[in-house]
């Protein structure tokens, strides 16, 4: 199997185009064409995790944040980045990221640490805005089920855990060839009625190309009436963090020492307790001090992420308890999650979590 063949069937589950704007996500270094020989899944796809690709026959490194974030002037080896780089090219090792792409799926990086907790009713902090569109299509009856599962296929009609939702509404169409035509049915010159239903279905944006190009294949008109709107509807099932609720609340220092359990922490940051127990719980994995006031305002009792600055810490205001944990022990789970994903995908190569440590960060306690 080929590289992009592997890359095709990850982007299927964990699609590139939910990353954030600002994110270099995808396949970083490596020639799409190269016949797989293994994939190794890691965090950070330093120079070690190329040493153990390479002792382990693993041409593929799957990893969560990527090692070439901003634009790379010169390859000569000065730094961290440039050594994993070189070495990964030398020795013939693609490299692809996911980050933000699996930090913004319903099930992806937050859904993680939520599982961990024990955390019910699960939904999305930061939902995104302005992802939705609505297609609008007139379709000759006759064809309608042909166009309807031509555009089930291209992935629309997909609302939550719901897909294969449209609605149509049957009616009467009007139009006139004009010379220079070649129409499906009707006469150069003469009003033709044609008994038409009109089909709409839902979907997020990204996919407007494949959606207009599978209704147009399986369309039979020569132009295909159809329009298509920006909708102000929020995805309630892509976005940063997550928030859930335990089954029975529990009082702020037992949730501390649940939290140190759970994620095998040498310590945890916090602000002020609020003297309240603990029953919804926000979380944002990485650095997710921007998600504090959602957390405020979806009324979360506590809220753990990492990378929280000094000035962050105020915010609480006795609202809520904001814990820092740490950018990678809130991500700690992501390696386990995506060879997870893979093992059910592929089984012709080996699938291997790297060992290796990649956190920078030390505690002396």
């Amino acid at each position: 199997m080929k590289i992009r063949e592997v890359v095709s069937k990850i982007e299927k589950r964990i699609p590139l185009q939910q990353a954030e704007d600002f994110d270099n996500v995808g396949l970083l270094c490596g020639s799409w064409d190269r016949d797989v020989s293994g994939v190794l899944i890691c965090h950070d796809a330093l120079e070690n995790v190329v040493d153990e690709a390479i002792l382990k026959n693993c041409n593929l490194i799957v990893c969560f944040h990527p090692i070439i974030f901003s634009g790379l002037k010169s390859l000569t080896g000065k730094n961290y980045v440039e050594k994993a780089v070189i070495k990964a090219i030398e020795n013939k090792i693609a490299i692809y990221a996911i980050h933000t792409a699996f930090d913004n799926d319903f099930f992806g990086v937050n859904a993680g640490i939520c599982q961990q907790l024990g955390l019910k009713n699960l939904k999305i902090l930061q939902p995104k805005k302005n992802d939705l569109k609505q297609l609008t299509v007139f379709v000759p009856k006759e064809y309608s089920e042909k166009v309807r599962e031509a555009l089930f296929e291209a992935g629309a009609g997909s609302i939550g855990f719901y897909d294969e939702c449209s609605f149509s509404i049957n009616g009467n169409g009007t139009f006139r060839p004009k010379e220079g035509s070649d129409p499906f049915s009707g006469k150069l010159g003469i009003r033709e009625n044609a008994d038409e239903d009109m089909i709409s279905v839902i979907f997020e944006g990204y996919k407007q190309g494949q959606v207009v190009a599978a209704m147009k294949s399986a369309h039979p008109y020569e132009e295909v009436a159809h329009q298509i709107y920006s909708l102000d509807n929020t995805n309630h099932y892509t976005g940063l963090g997550m928030y859930g609720d335990f089954e029975e609340p529990m009082e702020e220092q037992d949730f501390l020492k649940f939290v140190k359990e759970k994620f095998n922490l040498e310590v945890i940051r916090h602000s002020d307790f609020t003297r309240k127990k603990i029953k919804r719980v926000g979380v944002l994995g990485g650095s997710g001090a921007s998600g504090i006031k959602s957390a405020i305002s979806k009324k979360c009792d506590a809220y753990l992420t990492g990378d929280v600055k000094y000035h962050d810490f105020f915010l609480a205001e006795s609202k809520m308890m904001i814990c820092d944990i740490g950018h990678f022990e809130s991500e700690q789970f992501v390696t386990q999650q995506l060879f997870e994903i893979l093992s059910q995908k592929f089984s012709t190569f080996a699938i291997s979590k790297s060992i290796e440590k990649t956190n920078p960060v030390n505690y002396f306690i």
